[in-house]
């Protein structure tokens, strides 16, 4: 399966989110805020961020933002998980480059899980998917 990191403050939902995704398999990480996602970024190598946009010390724009400038070619996909529907932020997201935004209320937790799965399925237009051996 896919390595995932979650990048959530809400310590329940973030415990929530690692557990249905190791139950479907995945190798899940978690940071509480962007701050602790990038220094976890210098070890781990994620397939997909599931990233929240509002937390304290640094949130989900200005990850993205660093994130994006130091690894301008990654093809890691970023699910942002939100309330923000049809946001400023969202729209901004979007710009720096995630593959798709969830909004949390309307997203049931067991949703997820197939969720990631699609978005590991889709390839941006001008990337290969990887293939391992």
């Amino acid at each position: 399966m896919a390595n995932v990191l979650v990048v959530e403050d809400d310590k329940d939902l973030n415990n929530a989110y690692c557990i249905i995704l190791k139950h479907e398999g995945h190798d899940v990480q978690s940071a509480f805020d962007g701050k602790e996602a990038l220094n976890k970024l210098k070890t781990v190598e994620p397939d997909l961020i599931l990233l929240d946009l509002l937390m304290p010390v640094m949130g989900g724009l200005e990850f993205l933002q660093k994130y994006k400038a130091n690894e301008p070619d990654s093809d890691v996909k970023v699910l942002i998980f939100t309330n923000m529907e049809n946001s400023p932020e969202v729209a901004a997201a979007y710009e720096l480059g995630a593959h798709r935004a969830i909004i949390k209320s309307w997203s049931a937790p067991h949703n997820l899980a197939k969720v990631v799965s699609d978005s590991l399925k889709t390839t941006p237009p001008n990337k290969k998917a990887k293939v391992t051996s």
